[in-house]
Parts: structure tokens; sequence; C-alpha cells
């Protein structure tokens, strides 16, 4: 994936999800028009991703093994 970013972690709280933010968006508000999910087939868990207008705004990531923070 190019030209996405890490906006914010998911605040849900459960521990299955790992899910990030890859745009500012008001918490509990639709994504409105244009916006569709677009699910993935990963080998474990759940990759779905939230699009709107062809940009990816939310990476919806379940039931996968955690995943580790790079060290700078």
């Amino acid at each position: 994936m190019r030209d996405v970013r890490l906006v914010a972690l998911c605040d849900c709280g459960d521990d299955f999800c790992q899910s990030v933010h890859t745009a500012v968006h008001q918490k509990g508000t639709p994504y409105g028009e244009g916006h569709r999910c677009v699910p993935l087939s990963p080998s474990e868990g759940m990759l779905v991703l939230d699009v709107v207008y062809g940009r990816i705004v939310y990476v919806e990531i379940l039931n996968r093994v955690p995943m580790h923070r790079l060290k700078p």
C-alpha cells in the first residue's frame, strides 16, 4: 500500500482487534457516500478495508497474531 498513513489505533478495547485508522474520522459517525468495504482473504483472521472514494480510511485487522511495533 502506498500513501497510507497510520492516523490512530482502534480504541475499541477488544483483545482480538488490531485495527487502524488511516484517515481522521469522527467516532460513531458513518463514512457516508462513496464508502465501501473490501474484504480480503488472509491466511488467518480477518482483514477488511474501509474505502471512501478510492482512499483507504480504515483497516480492520481481527483475530490475527499480535503485531509488534518496530523499534526506532
